[in-house]
C-alpha cells in the first residue's frame, strides 16, 4: 500500500435525490451538511476542499430500455444514476477523494459504479462497506415496497432487474464477496434469502453486541488489505440509533451508538484504505434543529483524522493510490 498522506484534496458533490425513498426530504441533505460545517471542518483538518456544488440529473437523453415492474420512479432515478456515475468517475480520476452527499441511498448506484470503474482501470479491487440498518439488497423481483433506495447494494453487485439503468455508462459491478453489510437490523424475507445465497458478509446488531465494533470492523479492514484493495464507505444515517440521529425517514431502533460510530470512523481512518465516501438519507425535515447533520459532520471528521489527543496510528495515509 502506497502512502498517500501528501494527497490532501477532497471533492464534495451533493446529490439531492429523494425519489428513491418513500419519505420526501432528503433533497435537503447536502445543504444541511454544508450548513453544519462539513467543508470548514475538513479544511481545519488540513485538507483542500473542492466543493462541486449539487449535481443535476441528466435530461434529454434517449430512453431505450423498458422500465422494470415494481421499481418506483425508475426514469427519474435513471437520470440521477447516469449523471452520478459519470461525475464520480471523473472525480476519482482527478486524484481527489470524493465525498457524495445525499440524498437517498439510490445515489450509491451511480457514485460507487463510477468509483469502481476508475479503480478497476488501476488494477485495484474495490470493496464496499455498507453502514446501514437495511441490507438494500432487493431487486425488482424481491422488493416489497418498490423503493429503489432498497435496491442499491444489489445493483452494485450485478444482480439482474435493473440492467438498463446506466444506459451508455459502463457498468463496473463489484462481486458480492467485496460487499460488507454492517449494522443490519431490518431485512425483507426474499432479500434475506438472496443475501444468504450470495454469501455476503453481514455484521448485524447481534454480532456487534456480542463481539464489539472494533473486532468486526478490523475484520473488514484485514480483508481489504489482504487483497491490496481500496474501500468505499457508504454511510446511511439510519445505521445510527435514532436516539443519536433522529433526522432520517427509515428509522429503526437499536442502531449503533454515537461512540461506536466514532470508533468505526477512527479505525477506518487509521487503516488508510478509504478511497471514497457516501453520506446518505439525512432528512432535515425530520431532524431536531440540525442535530443529525451536526452528528454526521462530526463522524466524517473522525473518518478524516479528527481526534481528541494526538496518537500514533498504523497509517497516516488518507486514501490509497492506483500507482
Amino acid at each position: 500500500m502506497t502512502d498517500l498522506s501528501h494527497h490532501r484534496r477532497i471533492a464534495l458533490l451533493g446529490a439531492p435525490v429523494e425519489v428513491g425513498a418513500s419519505q420526501r426530504g432528503t433533497l435537503m441533505g447536502p445543504a444541511a451538511m454544508r450548513t453544519a460545517g462539513l467543508g470548514a471542518l475538513l479544511e481545519e483538518l488540513g485538507f483542500t476542499v473542492e466543493d462541486h456544488g449539487d449535481l443535476a440529473p441528466l435530461d434529454g437523453h434517449p430512453v431505450i430500455d423498458t422500465p422494470p415492474e415494481n421499481a418506483k420512479h425508475y426514469r427519474d432515478i435513471q437520470k440521477w444514476i447516469q449523471a452520478l456515475s459519470a461525475r464520480a468517475y471523473v472525480l476519482a480520476q482527478s486524484g481527489a477523494l470524493p465525498i457524495f452527499i445525499g440524498g437517498d441511498h439510490s445515489l450509491s448506484m451511480g457514485s460507487v459504479n463510477g468509483v469502481a470503474r476508475h479503480w478497476h482501470e488501476q488494477g485495484r479491487e474495490l470493496f464496499v462497506l455498507w453502514l446501514d440498518a437495511h441490507a438494500d439488497y432487493n431487486t425488482p423481483a424481491t422488493t416489497i415496497t418498490g423503493n429503489m433506495h432498497g435496491m442499491s447494494a444489489a445493483f452494485l453487485c450485478g444482480e439482474p432487474g435493473l440492467d438498463g439503468l446506466l444506459g451508455a455508462e459502463p457498468r463496473a459491478s463489484i462481486t458480492p464477496a467485496h460487499l460488507d453489510l454492517f449494522g443490519i437490523r431490518s431485512i425483507d424475507r426474499l432479500e434475506k434469502e438472496l443475501v444468504r445465497q450470495r454469501r455476503i458478509a453481514v455484521a448485524d446488531m447481534r454480532q456487534i453486541d456480542e463481539f464489539g465494533v472494533s473486532v468486526l470492523i478490523r475484520r473488514v479492514i484485514d480483508r481489504v488489505r489482504a487483497r491490496n484493495g481500496v474501500l468505499h464507505v457508504s454511510f446511511d444515517v439510519d445505521f445510527l440509533d435514532p436516539a443519536a440521529a433522529p433526522g432520517v425517514g427509515t428509522m429503526v431502533p437499536g442502531g449503533a451508538t454515537y461512540r461506536e460510530a466514532h470508533l468505526i470512523m477512527e479505525l477506518l481512518h487509521d487503516s488508510g484504505l478509504m478511497c471514497s465516501l457516501d453520506v446518505v438519507e439525512l432528512n432535515p425535515f425530520l431532524d431536531e434543529r440540525g442535530r443529525t447533520a451536526r452528528v454526521m459532520v462530526e463522524l466524517v471528521g473522525s473518518l478524516f483524522g479528527q481526534q481528541i489527543t494526538d496518537r500514533r496510528t498504523p497509517s497516516n495515509a488518507i486514501f490509497p493510490t492506483g500507482e
